[in-house]
C-alpha cells in the first residue's frame, strides 16, 4: 500500500526552503511513499530543480495562492486566506487524496483551520498536541503541549485516553502508564483541577500510575505525561534550550585550548553519539490528535534533517493505522467512562439515601446504638 502524505509547504519560518529539501530526502528513503507538495507552485519547482527531483513520479505539486505567516491571527487563517496552503494541504485530507498532512505553520492558525476542516472525533471536546521527549532509555510521550491553555479535569481525563492509543498504536504497548504532571506526588497536591482530575484518572480504566513531577520526563517514569498546553508548551521549550546550551557548552570546552581540541579528536566517537543524543531536531513533529484526520505539527524553526524527522512521525502514524485504533479506543473509553460514572452515580445515590434513612432514625429518637451504619456525607466520587 502507497502511503500518501500531503506537505504544508509554505508553513514555518523557512518555507520551501527546508520542506521541499526534506521531502525529497524522505521520499528517496521510503519506496512506500507518494507526496504531495502544498503551496505556490514557483516557489516549489524552484526547490525541486535545486534537489534534482522535478520529475520523480511520487513527487507531485499541488498549488495554492495564499500562505498563512506565522504571525497570522486565527481569524485571518480562517476567514480571509481561503486558499492557504495549510487550508488546502488539509482539504486533500478531508477529500480522501491523502492520509496525513505535515505542516510547520502557526500552531494556533494549525490547529483552528484543522478543527474546521476535519471536525474533531465524537466524544472529543478538545484536541491536544502530544510529542515525545527524551529520557534515558527512551521517550515519553506528553500531551497537550500548546493546543490548550485551560482545561478542566475531564479534558485531562480525555489527553489521556488519546495518549493511550498513540502509544498503543505506534510503540505496541498495550497497557502504557500514564502520569498527571504536578508539583508533587502525593494525590492532595496541585491546584482543584489537578485534584480533580487524579480522582477521574483513578477512576478510569487506563493505567494510571498517579501523579509524576517535571524531572519524571527524563527519569522514563510512565510511557505518558498528561497536562495543560501550558504547562506542556514550557516544559517543551526549556527542554529544548536546555539540549542546545548543553551542545554548545560541550563545543565552546572542547575548542578552547590545543590539549582540549586534541582531547576532542580522541573523544570524537562519544562525542558524536552524545550529540546524537542530544539533538532535539530527532524528536520534531507532534501529532493533533483528536481530529478527523492525521495532522503532524513540526517546529516552525525546523530544519530539513527535523522536518525529516516530523515526516517519519506522520509515516509511523499511518503504518500503525493510528487513526482508525484512536477512534475505535476513544469509543471504547467513552462506554467504559459513561458505565463508571453510573455506577458512581449509583453509588452515590444509595449513600445518601441511607445518609436520609439514618437520619430519619435519630429525629425519631432512636437508640444510636442501634444503627448499623454511621451516618454517610455525601462527598461524591464522579468516574
Amino acid at each position: 500500500m502507497t502511503i500518501k502524505i500531503t506537505i504544508d509547504c509554505m508553513g514555518g519560518d523557512y518555507g520551501p526552503s527546508v520542506t521541499v529539501p526534506a521531502a525529497v530526502n524522505f521520499l528517496r528513503a521510503h519506496d512506500d511513499v507518494a507526496l504531495i507538495l502544498v503551496g505556490l507552485e514557483d516557489s516549489i519547482r524552484a526547490q525541486l530543480k535545486k534537489c534534482k527531483a522535478l520529475h520523480e513520479s511520487r513527487l507531485s505539486v499541488h498549488a495554492a495562492t495564499e500562505v498563512v505567516t506565522m504571525d497570522d491571527s486565527i481569524e485571518v487563517a480562517l476567514r480571509r486566506k481561503k486558499n492557504s496552503s495549510m487550508r488546502v494541504a488539509l482539504s486533500l485530507i478531508k477529500e480522501g487524496q491523502a492520509q496525513a498532512c505535515v505542516s510547520a505553520g502557526n500552531t494556533g492558525a494549525l490547529m483552528a483551520v484543522s478543527r474546521y476542516m476535519l471536525k474533531t472525533l465524537a466524544g472529543i471536546e478538545r484536541p491536544a498536541i502530544a510529542a515525545i521527549m527524551p529520557h534515558l532509555h527512551g521517550h515519553t510521550t506528553v500531551l497537550d503541549l500548546g493546543a490548550n491553555v485551560d482545561c478542566e479535569p475531564h479534558h485531562l481525563l480525555s489527553f489521556a485516553e488519546m495518549g493511550h492509543a498513540l502509544v498503543a498504536a505506534v510503540e505496541g504497548k498495550e497497557r502504557p502508564t500514564i502520569g498527571l504532571l504536578n508539583i508533587g506526588e502525593e494525590a492532595m497536591k496541585g491546584n482543584g483541577a489537578i485534584k480533580r482530575a487524579g480522582e477521574l484518572l483513578r477512576a478510569s480504566t487506563l493505567n494510571f500510575y498517579g501523579n509524576v513531577e517535571g524531572n519524571d520526563i527524563y527519569k522514563g517514569t510512565t510511557d505518558i505525561i498528561v497536562c495543560d498546553g501550558f504547562t506542556g508548551n514550557v516544559a517543551l521549550k526549556t527542554s529544548e534550550g536546555l539540549a542546545q546550551m548543553l551542545n554548545s557548552i560541550i563545543k565552546e570546552e572542547f575548542l578552547r585550548s590545543g590539549l582540549s581540541k586534541l582531547m576532542a579528536a580522541l573523544a570524537w566517537p562519544v562525542l558524536s553519539r552524545l550529540k546524537r543524543r542530544l539533538d532535539h531536531r530527532r524528536y520534531n513533529g507532534a501529532a493533533l490528535l483528536g481530529l478527523r484526520g492525521l495532522v503532524i505539527k513540526s517546529h516552525g524553526s525546523a530544519d530539513a534533517y527535523a522536518f525529516e524527522w516530523a515526516l517519519k512521525r506522520g509515516y509511523d502514524a499511518i503504518k500503525n493505522n493510528l487513526q482508525t485504533r484512536l477512534e475505535r479506543a476513544i469509543e471504547e473509553n467513552q462506554l467504559g467512562r459513561d458505565e463508571n460514572m453510573a455506577q458512581t452515580y449509583s453509588k452515590a445515590n444509595q449513600e445518601n439515601q441511607h445518609a436520609r434513612l439514618t437520619d430519619d432514625t435519630l429525629s425519631a429518637g432512636a437508640d444510636y446504638d442501634k444503627i448499623s451504619q454511621p451516618t454517610v456525607h455525601n462527598e461524591r466520587k464522579i468516574g
